[in-house]
């Protein structure tokens, strides 16, 4: 099967009619029509399918006891009315890549393995890469348990619905044990590669990054009959707090956004009693962040304390800086610089994945394909597809030269 004929087979799954977006959120009916689809594909290529104890799919040519393995995937799960590349170009292209190889007649010396990571953007429980950070350890059973979603729906209870066990779920280092390189090939999330008229990139490292939620707490009162003066208005608080994390990420050469809210009693004509803000800051080192982070908390309080209104901050979840293992990373280098027409630059981003939280554990490397607009998160996330079969060209290649050497 063509790398088009399966991206138009996955398209329609869990979008949005009325966004154009997608709403494939971890253990709902779009995420197990996903499930379905990456069951589909290993099975009619003949390979070996497992679901490991946190939910991951896993297809393999080859025995992963064998040790060593070479694996290549990504996740099929996304942000709230996101885009239909981030995640699915590096599963489907996966497929593909292994298509290509049997197509040369390549023959493996190592086992080769595609995976869909499960709940990697962390849109219904609030903490991304879930089930590659379960896997790793990253994440304890404890911490996974306490998870919730917005209807109150623990994690657990979740799995449990979609017919999984929730009381399997824990560190799997048997599993990641066997694998001697994973490489993940993703959506380059802004427009370096555009910029520079490259199609495919090589990341060189993933941005320290961290979520952070501002409680300001005020108090609930009628909106018409409350003098300003009166009022102990947290929206306020909260404004000037966004306007403040854009400042201090521009003096500081970093990102950071608030991109989530929640108000109560959330009524037109009631002054809320609470506005709730999650902050996503990022940033090119260690340091850096934290100055844009301490100075939002900062300002944060310095308003809070002006309207009468309490204000409560909480890391909820972070990781350092990521850099990629230099060996794999030079390899791939060298493996997609035997082609002259092909210059492949090194560039480090922003965005997590699940690569970022298995770097600690395996050697592990990124591919980016080409961004025309640089837009993710978003219907208008877009990759050409001639850049796209680039990139299970370059993929095929990287795997060949991993796994057939």
């Amino acid at each position: 099967m063509s790398f088009h004929s399966m991206w138009a087979e996955l398209l329609p799954v869990g979008r949005s009619s009325a966004s154009g977006g997608y709403r494939r959120y971890a253990w709902t009916g779009a995420d197990a029509d996903c499930r379905a689809w990456f069951r589909q594909q290993a099975e009619a290529r003949g390979l070996a399918y497992e679901v490991d104890r946190n939910g991951n799919q896993w297809a393999w040519l080859g025995d992963p006891a064998e040790g060593d393995a070479v694996v290549t995937g990504s996740h099929l799960d996304s942000v709230p009315d996101g885009g239909a590349f981030d995640g699915p170009l590096g599963v489907v292209s996966a497929f593909a890549a292994l298509d290509e190889l049997r197509g040369r007649g390549a023959r493996l010396t190592r086992p080769l393995g595609i995976v869909n990571f499960g709940d990697e953007e962390g849109a219904r429980f609030g903490l991304a890469c879930v089930g590659s950070r379960l896997t790793a350890g990253a994440l304890t059973v404890e911490q996974a348990h306490r998870l919730t979603d917005g209807d109150g729906i623990t994690l657990p209870q979740a799995m449990e619905a979609a017919g999984y066990d929730p009381d399997a779920i824990g560190p799997d280092p048997e599993r990641l044990g066997r694998i001697g390189a994973f490489v993940e090939l993703h959506v380059e999330q802004g427009r370096a590669l555009d910029l520079s008229g490259d199609r495919i990139g090589i990341a060189s490292a993933i941005w320290p990054h961290g979520r952070w939620r501002f409680d300001f707490r005020g108090e609930a009162n009628h909106a018409g009959t409350t003098r300003l003066a009166d009022r102990r208005d947290p929206m306020l608080s909260y404004a000037e707090t966004v306007l403040a994390a854009r400042r201090e990420a521009e003096l500081a050469g970093a990102v950071a956004t608030f991109g989530k809210i929640g108000v109560e009693p959330n009524g037109v004509n009631a002054i809320p009693s609470l506005v709730r803000g999650w902050l996503d800051s990022r940033a090119a080192d260690q340091a850096t962040l934290d100055t844009v982070v301490t100075g939002i908390e900062k300002a944060a309080r310095e308003y809070a304390a002006a309207h009468g209104v309490d204000l409560g901050v909480e890391r909820e979840s972070f990781t350092p800086v990521v850099e990629f293992d230099h060996a794999l990373r030079d390899e791939l280098a060298r493996i997609l610089g035997t082609d002259t027409e092909l210059r492949v630059p090194v560039l480090g981003t922003g965005a997590g994945h699940d690569a970022g939280i298995l770097s600690g554990r395996v050697p592990t490397a990124m591919l980016f394909v080409r961004n025309p607009t640089g837009v993710s998160h978003s219907p208008a996330e877009y990759a050409a597809e001639d850049d796209c079969v680039a990139g299970v060209s370059a993929l095929a290649d990287v795997l060949e030269g991993l796994a057939c050497t």
